[in-house]
C-alpha cells in the first residue's frame, strides 16, 4: 500500500463530516489556529484518515473509523510506520495500536469513550443550583492553572483555546473551583470538542463541574451543531453526569504511549 500525504482541507472536511460525531476533533483541528500543527495520512480515497497533531513535546496521533472499516485503519497503521516519530501519543480505534507493537513498546493508558451530545435539552434543563458559571479568558490564566494543577494534574491544556472564549468557570469565596472548557472549536466546520473539565476536591459530588458543562453546552450551541468530548470508560461518575447531560456514547478507543523500540 502506497502511503498517501493529504492537504486539501475541503476534501479533508468532505470526509469528516461525513461522520461529524466520529471525527469532531479532526473536523476542529481544520482550523487556521491549528492547521499548521497537523499532517494527514491515508492509504485509499476513500479509506480512514490518520492525523498527527505536532503541538508540545510529544505529538499525537489520531486515527478514528467504524467498526466496518476496522481493517482499513489497521492497513494504515502499518504503512505509517516509516514516517511516525520516534515518541508519540495514540488515540486509535480497534487494533490499530496493536498494529504498531511491532515497532513501537506500548504503555496503554487505558480505554476511552468518545461522546457526542445528541439530546441538548437536557443540558439546557439540568439544574445550576447555587453555581453562575461565568467565562473566562486571559487573565484568569494563572488561576486556571492553579487549578488543574489541584484537580486534573497532568492534564493537556493549549493556552490558546482560552482565546476561543469557550471556557466557563464558577467561584466560591471568589476562587475558581470548577471549569469546563474545549479542546477544539470551530464555528467554520460547526463542531467543538469539549475538555479540561476539571472540579476542585473540596466541591465534588456538588454540580459545580456539571453547571459548568451545562452552561459550555448551551453557549456552544450557538455557534456549532457537534459536541462531543472524550472521558475514561472506568471514570463511571464522570460517564453518568455526562449521559444526564445528554451525551451518549460513540465509540472506544486505545490512549497509549508510543517509544520506537531499539532496532537490532
Amino acid at each position: 500500500m502506497i502511503l498517501s500525504s493529504l492537504h486539501d482541507r475541503s476534501a479533508l472536511a468532505t470526509r469528516f463530516e461525513r461522520d461529524p460525531a466520529m471525527h469532531v476533533m479532526e473536523l476542529g483541528d481544520l482550523e487556521d489556529l491549528l492547521w499548521p500543527h497537523t499532517s494527514w495520512y491515508t492509504v485509499s480515497e476513500d479509506g480512514p484518515v490518520a492525523l498527527l497533531y505536532s503541538v508540545g513535546d510529544v505529538p499525537t496521533l489520531l486515527g478514528f473509523t467504524r467498526p466496518g472499516q476496522a481493517s482499513a485503519l489497521e492497513d494504515l497503521a502499518e504503512a505509517l510506520l516509516p514516517v511516525l516519530p520516534r515518541h508519540f501519543f495514540g488515540h486509535l480505534t480497534g487494533n490499530a495500536a496493536k498494529i504498531l507493537e511491532s515497532a513501537y513498546s506500548v504503555q496503554p493508558h487505558g480505554t476511552l469513550l468518545r461522546m457526542a451530545l445528541t439530546e441538548p435539552d437536557r443540558a439546557d434543563r439540568y439544574p445550576a443550583g447555587p453555581w453562575q458559571p461565568a467565562p473566562l479568558g486571559r487573565g484568569d490564566l494563572p488561576e486556571l492553572l492553579e487549578l488543574f494543577t489541584q484537580a486534573y494534574p497532568g492534564n493537556w491544556f493549549d493556552h490558546r483555546m482560552l482565546d476561543t472564549g469557550q471556557y466557563v468557570g464558577v467561584r466560591q469565596a471568589g476562587r475558581l473551583v470548577a471549569v469546563a472548557g474545549v479542546h477544539v472549536h470551530s464555528a467554520t466546520y460547526r463542531v467543538a470538542a469539549i475538555g479540561n473539565v476539571a472540579t476542585h476536591p473540596r466541591v465534588r459530588g456538588q454540580g459545580a463541574g456539571g453547571a459548568c458543562v451545562a452552561e459550555l453546552c448551551r453557549r456552544l450551541g450557538k455557534s456549532v451543531e457537534h459536541i462531543g468530548l472524550n472521558v475514561r470508560a472506568d471514570n463511571a461518575t464522570a460517564v453518568r453526569l455526562y449521559r444526564r447531560l445528554g451525551f451518549s456514547e460513540v465509540t472506544e478507543f486505545t490512549e497509549a504511549s508510543f517509544t520506537a523500540r531499539p532496532r537490532p
